[in-house]
């Protein structure tokens, strides 16, 4: 490990001198591409959600136009947002610039395969926080390298159709007479009307129904209570030697997931939830959902729908579903003992967060063509176009601070400890499939009991067990089934 480390910052030390800054070294393959004429095609790779909604066409087609005196054009790479450089890099197939997660960005930084970056190559950077920054920085002998530009800061959110909300509210929940929906701002209220809603409709309306088997937007069933991904080392510094998972009081939040899934549609345990719940907030089969601020963009679109075989203009249909269509940040506060049909005390909602921004593929031969285009990118015209399309919350403060919404909500929830941001390095690979195994297990869980089924997940003990094991397999994929 010394060795890898020692290597990887003299590689950043000399490739920094020499004006090619990278998290890794070259091949010798490279994604780009430079015709006879002397025009370099850089290749992006963009989420599935800014191509099906356009907005990867509009920003390839004002780049192309800017640049078309410049020998560069922008094309889409054509490759699944998940595509994995580490494998296709090498090769040449990869794209020359990408956007993701920190989390998968990072990794590729930890294994060398997306460059370093100067920060004052990029007119964005003095209006981006440094908490954003921190999510692209790795440090190698105690040196600190940017590795990408942060566009965007995710958290899981609320949706909900504001004229979905019940004529009683006020009367019936709002007991701090706070004007704010009591089921907005704590999980067991949240829950209680869920189970009413259930109750009412004869099981065919859901209060709040969610992807129970996704880690991301579920990880506050076990941060809240003192849960985590990996802890810091003396450095501040992820160490995955520390699985925190089952850490603390975790299990009892675990119990109040389980709790939670029994009022659920049944489709809360697998991946149908991850496209169905846009257009059933919409048609109203469920009072709420939970995702991230960039699918604002699907969520009102399906309402348009709604609004539109309803009879209105698409014009109209938009407006409205504009007006009524609500995205708020997860209820603040959580059972601490779990148990969501009781008033016990509370503690604070913590959830996983992440930023999103723009990486350059160490494989590229054109790393000055890609500093243009990430410029052009992040742009104050483009973030701002970005947010008008899909929605999200920008990390450059004047775009936020025009547009408005949720961004400096997330920041100040980041700053207070609301959010915890996804461990940026290779090592969080290996958290998915675990968490994801045990969750949709302890969902499941409560439609075995509902069914009269033999249950896994009776009590604390039993939970606790399973967090234990899923962190073990953590633990060994990281340490010993690489090896």
């Amino acid at each position: 490990m010394k060795y890898m480390k020692k290597a990887l910052s003299l590689l950043l030390i000399s490739s920094l001198a020499a004006g090619a800054t990278a998290c890794g070294s070259s091949s010798g393959k490279a994604s780009g591409e430079k015709s006879e004429d002397g025009v370099i095609t850089l290749r992006i790779l963009e989420n599935d959600t800014a191509k099906s909604e356009g907005y990867l066409d509009e920003l390839l087609n004002e780049f192309n136009e800017a640049y078309k005196d410049k020998g560069i054009v922008a094309v889409d790479a054509n490759m699944d947002e998940y595509s994995n450089l580490a494998e296709n890099g090498p090769y040449g197939y990869g794209p020359d610039v990408l956007y993701q997660a920190n989390d998968k960005l990072m990794t590729y930084a930890e294994d060398k395969h997306i460059l370093a970056l100067n920060r004052d190559d990029f007119e964005c950077a003095k209006l981006i926080p440094e908490e954003a920054w921190d999510a692209f920085t790795i440090v190698v002998d105690g040196k600190q390298y940017t590795c990408a530009i942060p566009v965007n800061v995710q958290e899981p959110m609320l949706f909900y159709r504001k004229d979905k909300l019940p004529e009683n509210w006020e009367t019936d929940w709002d007991k701090d007479g706070d004007k704010t929906p009591d089921f907005f701002q704590n999980w067991s209220s949240l829950y209680q009307y869920s189970e009413q809603i259930q109750d009412d409709s004869d099981g065919e309306n859901y209060g709040l129904v969610a992807a129970c088997n996704d880690l991301y937007m579920m990880a506050e069933f076990m941060f809240s209570y003192g849960g985590y991904v990996f802890g810091k080392d003396e450095n501040g510094i992820s160490n995955p030697e520390d699985v925190g998972f089952g850490k603390a009081d975790a299990a009892k939040g675990m119990m109040g997931l389980r709790q939670f899934a029994g009022v659920m549609s049944e489709e809360c345990i697998d991946d149908s939830i991850g496209q169905n719940r846009y257009s059933k907030v919409a048609d109203g089969t469920y009072f709420c959902s939970i995702s991230t601020p960039d699918t604002y963009v699907l969520f009102h679109d399906r309402l348009a729908d709604v609004y539109k075989a309803e009879g209105l203009s698409d014009a109209e249909a938009s407006d409205k579903a504009t007006e009524n269509l609500g995205m708020i940040e997860l209820p603040g506060k959580m059972p601490a003992d779990g148990n969501l049909s009781g008033n016990d005390t509370e503690v604070d909602t913590v959830v996983m967060g992440g930023v999103n921004g723009y990486g350059i593929s160490a494989y590229t031969e054109h790393k000055e063509a890609c500093i243009e285009f990430v410029n052009f990118a992040t742009s104050r015209e483009m973030i701002k176009k970005r947010a008008e399309i899909l929605g999200i919350a920008p990390t450059r403060s004047d775009v936020a601070e025009e547009i408005g919404g949720v961004t400096g909500m997330i920041f100040e929830s980041l700053n207070a400890g609301h959010i915890s941001l996804m461990p940026s390095v290779k090592a969080v690979d290996q958290i998915w499939d675990p968490m994801r195994t045990l969750l949709s297990d302890v969902a499941k869980d409560a439609f075995r009991e509902i069914k009269g089924e033999e249950v896994k997940y009776s009590d604390e003990a039993a939970m606790q067990e399973a967090l234990d094991k899923a962190s073990q397999s953590i633990y060994d994929a990281i340490f010993t089934l690489s090896k």
